[in-house]
């Protein structure tokens, strides 16, 4: 595979560690035995999609599917200072408990960030972490906040973006502190509203959902991708969210110079405007 047509990237006090970056099902996929699910490639094996964004203010995480311990434990996540959700899907927020590891002490808590239709679903599923009952050493403590516009977390000042992904309310983030890092991270889309796409304009990093190469009812294929990055002038592109129909050896060196496949560990230093 060829390097060089990646694009470097500055150093920079932050990064942002790839979790997972695999679709609702994950790769390999249960029952499956395509090339991908038996690929013994690592690029090829995606845990559910998330993100962890560490800076010298605090460390977030964006959703905690199902793999969360798993990802935990693979990257050393020790503490975290807030999650932050874009969508009640099971493959976002189904290792929700998991999180009380980071809430161990009894006046611990941890500050859990969402629409306000995506934390009715977490109280509806982790009622007992939410009903103020279980104060206990070791339990699940969080605070919610309600998203209902940009909001400020760790030094960040966090814009939700309105995107469409089926028949569920679904957002990305845009990133950006005042010392000019700035980044975008919309996981799961079909469509992306015009607003979010004027606040995302050239903006030096975007992180995008590209399922696979044919069209898909609910997420952006790899080249409906392309053309958004390209159309809103990212200087540098990672797609994520992949099926078991993206083979990372045979897709990856033919894509542009400035989009790249994101893999599970990936670990990106943060370039600077």
């Amino acid at each position: 595979m060829d390097h060089s047509k990646k694009v470097a990237m500055s150093p920079s006090n932050t990064e942002i560690i790839f979790l997972g970056t695999g679709t609702s099902i994950g790769v390999p996929v249960i029952g499956c035995d395509c090339a991908v699910c038996t690929s013994d490639d690592p690029k090829n094996k995606r845990l559910r999609s998330s993100i962890l964004v560490r800076s010298p203010e605090g460390t977030i995480v964006v959703d905690t599917g199902p793999d969360f311990r798993q990802q935990c434990l693979r990257e050393n996540i020790t503490h975290i200072d807030g999650v932050i959700y874009t969508h009640p899907h099971t493959d976002h927020i189904m290792g929700f408990d998991d999180l009380r590891r980071f809430t161990v002490g009894t006046d611990a808590s941890l500050d859990i960030y969402a629409r306000p239709s995506c934390m009715s679903r977490l109280k509806a599923s982790f009622d007992y972490a939410f009903n103020g009952q279980n104060k206990y050493y070791g339990y699940l403590k969080p605070v919610s906040h309600p998203i209902d516009g940009p909001f400020s977390l760790c030094g960040w000042t966090i814009t939700p973006l309105e995107v469409k992904h089926g028949k569920v309310e679904t957002i990305g983030f845009h990133f950006s502190s005042e010392s000019g890092e700035r980044f975008a991270y919309i996981p799961d889309a079909k469509t992306i509203s015009d607003k979010a796409l004027d606040i995302i304009k050239d903006t030096p990093l975007l992180i995008l959902d590209g399922l696979q190469m044919g069209p898909h009812n609910t997420h952006l294929s790899i080249p409906e991708s392309i053309k958004i990055a390209h159309e809103v002038g990212a200087k540098c592109t990672w797609l994520t969210h992949f099926s078991c129909r993206v083979d990372y050896r045979e897709l990856e060196p033919d894509l542009p110079h400035d989009i790249n496949l994101a893999w599970d560990g990936l670990t990106l230093s943060l370039p600077t405007v």
